[in-house]
């Protein structure tokens, strides 16, 4: 992408704290942000249906990167957890965005960026997320992993942000970690969609 370009973003969990912050700013700056979300949004979109992905990139046409901030994971003891438990976070947050990136190559523009997203769990662990640090992980090596085969310029990237400032509810499960700002997470996804990085972790975590 040349620079100043104004270029056509597709935002995934674009109603939460950081996809708005993200969509905010990147229209700010005159680029066309096409805002997803499960419930709300420009379009309806579930990561976890391959599907409605398809129907999703078929509907919105050529466009130049794509961001998420969405995936979801079961917290727990893990004499607790269940199959169904872990499924349902490899299934979300794992594979829903493995599952974007397949979906959206055919429709992405030449030179254009993937954006994922992961935590701090991969390199932080608290007590009852095991599962979320495998998934991270697992995010992670894919990111690093893609970066070397995407083709046409593509470039792919991940974002690990600590908790949020704003989400205050899980505060008390990550002890002695300073939560950061929402918005602090957004300049860290422009930096993967308007910047030059490819095959990158990138932390925020302070």
């Amino acid at each position: 992408m040349s620079f100043n370009q104004k270029l056509k973003i597709v935002v995934i969990g674009a109603s939460g704290t950081i996809g708005k912050e993200l969509s905010r700013s990147l229209e700010a700056k005159g680029h066309e942000v096409v805002k997803v979300s499960r419930n709300s949004g420009d379009f309806k979109a579930d990561i976890q249906d391959k599907q409605s992905l398809e129907s999703l990139f078929k509907q919105i046409g050529a466009f130049d990167a794509v961001a998420i901030a969405a995936g979801d994971v079961v917290n727990g003891p893990l004499e607790s957890l269940t199959d169904e438990n872990f499924a349902f976070a490899i299934g979300n947050k794992l594979m829903g965005q493995v599952n974007v990136v397949r979906t959206a190559l055919r429709n992405i523009a030449d030179g254009g960026s993937f954006t994922l997203v992961s935590g701090i769990l991969s390199d932080e662990p608290i007590s009852g997320g095991t599962i979320g640090t495998l998934v991270n992980g697992g995010v992670e090596g894919f990111v690093k992993a893609l970066s070397h085969e995407l083709p046409r310029g593509l470039r792919i990237n991940c974002i690990s942000p600590n908790v949020l400032t704003e989400s205050e509810a899980y505060h008390p499960y990550f002890p002695g970690l300073v939560p950061v700002d929402g918005w602090k997470v957004a300049r860290a996804y422009e930096r993967s969609i308007l910047g030059i990085i490819n095959g990158r972790i990138v932390t925020v975590y302070a």
